[in-house]
């Protein structure tokens, strides 16, 4: 999930009442449901953008197989769609999660020629640590870092990187940082790079009790949920369902992203994840220097789409407009309505158009 601090609501204002607010919104960047807001763009080649066909959300099901590829500390596991020698675009997923996310956006950017690439990130489904004796450690630099190793292991240049949740932040890591390997940005809820020293300040009531898994997992009983099979994937659906009010998924979509939970690193990542933002357990020294750029909130020049779901609890009331001072390159902004947290799959059309259009701002 999103940064608590960065993304809290209004002081008094309950995750519903902004949801409401949120729906009324009428710029001119907004999108509804099942519908795309596009604005032109040529990509410099002189082709506007294409229009993505609508999507009816749980479409397709499943992925080709899984590849594995040997890629920093990890063996990861990842999807691939379209062609080979296609502009490439990254899907990063969040938590509680997985590739699963982009069953429909996928096949939706290779048709329209895209080499697409979703990885499972470090704890989820096939991707493993390559060594036991690796700290399973989940800071934020690390999982981008994981990326970026993926993109070397691929020889993979620059991507279109797009996401949500964890994948929204790494995404905005690695354009923060590494801008050269990034073409264009797709990061739904904006600017969430965390900020762990802000993070030890109390946050309104209202948005404390959207964490309440946060405080969950800072606790015994919380590692012992994850811990065990079936409680970590009663949490998890019900975090499904909190955060996506008007998704009605049924058992067998949830069953495919639950087996992601299964990898036996799992607990130990996303408990470390959601530790480490509040300041419970120390970065690991080999990502120290990398914090400390992100402490500082380094802005984003690469071009950028974001994305606000108005019916997600963590979306900040104001249409983008509290963090767009972080983007500094060729930028737009899209409100959508009638959606919550996992945007991607409740509205596949218009995650993958804000893909392409971003290819082409």
């Amino acid at each position: 999930m999103i940064d608590r601090r960065t993304f809290g609501k209004a002081f008094g204002v309950g995750t519903g009442a902004a949801a409401m607010a949120m729906t009324g919104l009428g710029t001119a960047n907004a999108a509804g449901t099942g519908t795309a807001a596009r604005h032109g763009g040529t990509n410099g080649t002189g082709v506007p953008a294409a229009t993505v066909p609508p999507i009816v959300p749980g479409t397709h099901t499943t992925f080709p197989a899984i590849k594995q590829v040997r890629a920093g500390l990890l063996d990861v596991g990842y999807a691939e769609l379209g062609p080979a020698h296609g502009p490439v675009v990254l899907l990063l997923h969040g938590w509680p999660y997985d590739i699963h996310s982009f069953v429909d956006v996928a096949p939706a950017l290779s048709g329209l020629g895209y080499r697409v690439l979703v990885p499972y990130l470090r704890g989820h489904g096939s991707t493993t640590f390559l060594s036991p004796r690796t700290p399973r450690t989940a800071e934020q630099s690390a999982v981008a870092l994981d990326i970026i190793a993926f993109m070397d292991a691929l020889r993979i240049d620059q991507a279109v990187l797009a996401g949500f949740d964890w994948g929204s932040r790494t995404a905005d890591i690695i354009s923060a940082l590494w801008p050269e390997r990034v073409k264009a940005l797709v990061s739904t809820s904006g600017y969430v790079i965390t900020n762990v020293e802000a993070q030890k300040t109390p946050a309104a009531a209202a948005v404390e009790h959207n964490w309440w898994y946060q405080w969950y997992f800072s606790t015994d009983r919380g590692k012992q949920a994850m811990e065990n099979p079936d409680e970590c994937k009663a949490l998890c659906r019900l975090v499904w369902q909190i955060v996506s009010p008007n998704w009605n998924f049924d058992d067998a979509t949830f069953e495919r992203t639950a087996q992601a939970f299964t990898n036996p690193d799992y607990a130990a990542t996303v408990l470390f994840n959601y530790r480490w933002r509040i300041g419970l357990v120390e970065t690991d020294p080999r990502y120290a220097r990398y914090e400390k750029q992100l402490a500082a909130a380094p802005r984003i020049g690469v071009p950028t789409i974001t994305l606000d779901p108005a019916l997600d609890p963590f979306t900040p009331a104001g249409d983008g407009a509290n963090y767009r001072t972080y983007f500094t390159g060729k930028y737009d902004h899209r409100t959508i309505q009638n959606i919550g947290h996992n945007l991607p799959q409740e509205a596949p059309t218009v995650f993958a158009q804000a893909v392409v259009d971003a290819d082409h701002l």
